[in-house]
């Protein structure tokens, strides 16, 4: 059985984006669903995944470090389009009215 670099390739890029995408669709559904739930919440998180991706003394593995890669991704994805609806509800505010 004969197996290509590109086919490697495909289980991971699959990988990061099913943990990509399940990650994103949770926060989201966190947001919505839980008043308690702030900016600062989601970037606590985001730090303690840095310290997690930072302590990989014992090795984690390709698998592990993909998951964790897309939680990470995520979560910044996450935190800069939240930033973005804020700075963009806070011109709107300060718009003038004609």
């Amino acid at each position: 059985m004969h197996t290509s670099d590109h086919g490697a390739t495909d289980w991971r890029d699959e990988k990061h984006d099913e943990v990509f995408g399940s990650t994103l669709t949770g926060l989201e559904r966190r947001r919505k669903s839980d008043p308690s739930f702030r900016l600062a919440d989601a970037e606590g998180t985001l730090a303690h995944l840095y310290v997690q991706d930072g302590n990989d003394q014992g090795g984690r593995g390709e698998l592990q470090d993909i998951v964790l890669g897309a939680m990470i991704a995520a979560h910044e994805h996450f935190i800069a389009e939240w930033k973005r609806e804020l700075e963009a509800a806070s011109s709107e505010q300060e718009q003038p009215c004609p």
